[in-house]
């Protein structure tokens, strides 16, 4: 870049409205060079014009070309994501095609096919499992795309699990919804919860939103609820103004101010900084094929082998779920963490073994080599086995894997190991808390 041109171009970037929105980086010769989304246009675009700059390897020669910038403004930034993909599908700039580094785009799919359609993150859209689906993208990040499908989950409440659900299935009536109901942030058609029309007109304003401006999808849902509501339909016109007003909300939760009226969400601050760098680093670390949206952790607490008790503390998205919190008084061990380690983990997941609810996305025990072992036997015993199981040794701080000669270690600095070592304690918490009070009625009652 022409050092002449920094300061104009920094000062053109400073002016630019604080809004959502893509920027379009070019050269003399007026081609794109580079496409990218912004959360705030000023805040992002101007960063690149700093004399501490700083874009890595790969995008720094970038900075050797540009001599303007373009930037289109959007509602959110769902939409400036989506349309980052459009750009860079149709112009193809050649620092962004350098960022792939020969790997695969990620997609979006809605799979119309299936009585209840799913929303899926994928890189291969061709596989015979999303035939007839919907395909949006390719999207650049599959990171950004992961939390945009997390944050209209919250509005338009699709499932993302990969059950086989029909309404006919007398299964579902005996079936125990996951989390993510609990949360609203679906409506558990696997369990009857939701009519196949119901949760049809959902996805429908799902595909709308994705294909629309928010604005006009705003009018568009206001002109449907004032319908309902004239027609006395009122239980739809209230889903319509609940979807309204969590569309509305968008802005906030993406700048991250967090939803007050949720307690789950709010209390984030208390264990990591950033929940979602941290479940995004864990999946990459485990290597798991998909996201680990709900994380339980067991531990085990007593003291020289009297008042042995459990704890299962719950985390989705990287935050405490208090209303997912269990804790068990054991009842076959004393002085034998392996034993009570087996008694809860059979306790806590006797249904999911049975096929009656969905297990977590990943279960970490507190503890070494030795008690994943323990916890790997109980599971051994079900007839449905959990999709991953690790360990987390205090001190060393290591993760224990089934199957691993070695055990995986992790920066200190490293988020998914932060995000392991917070739920790990809060369990430790959660069952002292519990063996503490045993302890007092006991000590009370001899008294």
């Amino acid at each position: 870049m022409p050092w002449q041109a920094i300061p104009q171009l920094l000062k053109k970037a400073r002016g630019l409205p604080s809004v959502p929105g893509v920027y379009l980086m070019k050269d003399e010769a007026g081609a794109v060079l580079y496409v990218g989304k912004a959360l705030v246009l000023p805040d992002r675009v101007s960063s690149y014009f700093l004399p501490s700059t700083d874009l890595g390897p790969r995008k720094q020669p970038l900075l050797d070309h540009v001599v303007d910038f373009d930037t289109v403004e959007c509602d959110s930034e769902w939409e400036a994501l989506l349309l980052e993909a459009r750009l860079v599908k149709d112009l193809q700039p050649r620092f962004n095609e350098r960022l792939l580094d020969g790997k695969s785009f990620p997609y979006l799919a809605v799979t119309m096919r299936d009585e209840f359609p799913g929303v899926f993150i994928t890189r291969t859209p061709a596989h015979e499992r999303f035939k007839g689906a919907r395909i949006f993208g390719p999207f650049l990040s599959g990171g950004s795309l992961r939390q945009a499908v997390q944050i209209l989950q919250r509005v338009f409440q699709y499932r993302t699990c990969e059950l086989d659900i029909r309404s006919d299935n007398p299964a579902n009536r005996s079936f125990r919804p996951c989390l993510l109901h609990s949360i609203g942030q679906c409506t558990a058609p696997c369990a009857n919860r939701i009519s196949p029309s119901a949760y049809r007109e959902d996805i429908d304003r799902f595909l709308r939103f994705v294909v629309s401006k928010r604005s006009a999808m705003l009018r568009e849902l206001r002109s449907e609820m004032k319908t309902a509501s004239d027609s006395l339909l009122f239980e739809r016109a209230a889903t319509l103004r609940d979807q309204i007003r969590a569309i509305e909300r968008l802005d906030h939760r993406e700048l991250g101010r967090g939803d007050p009226r949720s307690d789950w969400e709010g209390r984030s601050n208390d264990f990591i900084t950033n929940p979602l760098d941290g479940v995004g680093e864990l999946q990459s670390a485990l290597g798991a094929e998909t996201p680990i949206r709900c994380l339980e952790a067991i531990d085990i607490a007593h003291l020289g082998g009297g008042e042995t008790v459990g704890s299962k503390v719950c985390f989705i998205d990287g935050r405490p779920f208090k209303d997912g919190y269990r804790r068990y008084r054991v009842r076959t061990a004393e002085n034998d963490d392996f034993m009570a380690i087996r008694e809860v983990v059979s306790r806590r997941y006797r249904d999911a073994g049975d096929g009656l609810e969905l297990y977590p996305d990943l279960v970490l025990i507190d503890g070494g080599a030795g008690q994943l072992s323990a916890a790997l036997d109980a599971f051994g015993a079900l007839a449905v086995k959990p999709p991953l199981v690790i360990a987390l040794a205090k001190r060393e701080e290591l993760i224990y894997r089934a199957g691993d000669s070695e055990p995986l270690r992790l920066s200190r600095n490293n988020p998914a190991l932060k995000l392991c070592q917070a739920v790990r304690d809060e369990a430790h918490r959660f069952a002292q808390r519990y063996h503490h009070l045993l302890r007092s009625k006991r000590m009370l009652g001899d008294a």
